[in-house]
């Protein structure tokens, strides 16, 4: 049976990810801070592991014989964008060593926009992005509308490219909480996903079954670049901190 690691397992998405997963017949495994907090919010059936994503002597336990990740990191929840957002992702990778799993990332809407009141958070999104695109393991990295903003018709899924909305506001585009969680599961099972980078919104209309309708139509991210496909070139590696490029160096090629 595949094993998923959910990583930030007890989040507003993360503990829906957990119970889409296991409903989906994955065995589970979600990685918490606090064992107390994840007993009320996660079913019983998922295997709980004690782990910080800051902390990388914590997460040997997590990654053992797993095939799969999915990582729904969330400053918000404590600590710097740059050591949660970032660096866990960092850290999980490293963690992985020569394991070769399926990672599937979610980041947010927007995440290229270098302007605006989150555009520091965005940017350390957009590096762990990076990170996981130059790891060379098979991946999909899922960019959120605003969360739970959408009407109760819209519930037809939508991918984009190219991250185009930058307005910082709802009108972007939404999702629901529920539909980010499959989609960001059925993304661990679907080779149309492999490799590809998208924003997700919802629209009026019916859910969305077919998942990997959804993804086929998708372009695939250019061989060997660190940013998707039809993203804007305003993020310059030789203009990157010397932190930054070392970690890329380190995780390139795995």
């Amino acid at each position: 049976m595949t094993t998923i690691l959910v990583v930030g397992a007890t989040g507003s998405i993360g503990h829906l990810v957990v119970a889409e997963a296991l409903r989906q017949g994955y065995a589970t495994r979600a990685l918490v801070r606090n064992r107390a907090k994840a007993s009320r919010l996660l079913p019983e059936d998922a295997d709980v592991v004690v782990g910080d994503v800051t902390r990388p002597q914590t997460l040997q336990a997590a990654v053992e014989r797993i095939d799969a990740v999915i990582l729904t990191l969330g400053s918000e929840s404590g600590g710097s964008a740059e050591s949660v957002d970032y660096g866990g992702v960092l850290n999980v990778l490293e963690a992985l060593g020569n394991r070769q799993v399926r990672i599937v990332l979610m980041t947010a809407i927007g995440v290229t926009s270098r302007s605006g009141s989150f555009s520091e958070v965005l940017d350390w999104k957009r590096r762990s992005e990076r990170l996981v695109r130059a790891s060379g393991l098979p991946y999909t990295i899922v960019r959120p509308g605003w969360f739970d903003y959408n009407d109760a018709g819209q519930q037809r899924l939508v991918a984009l490219q190219g991250d185009p909305r930058h307005t910082g506001t709802p009108a972007d585009g939404a999702v629901s909480r529920r539909q980010i969680a499959q989609v960001l599961v059925h993304a661990v099972g679907s080779g149309e996903a492999v490799g590809k980078t998208l924003v997700l919104i919802s629209e009026n209309g019916s859910p969305t079954i077919d998942f990997d309708g959804f993804f086929a139509p998708l372009e695939r991210d250019p061989q060997g670049a660190l940013d998707g496909v039809g993203d804007p070139g305003n993020m310059p590696l030789d203009r990157e901190p010397a932190a930054v490029r070392r970690d890329l160096a380190a995780v390139t090629g795995r």
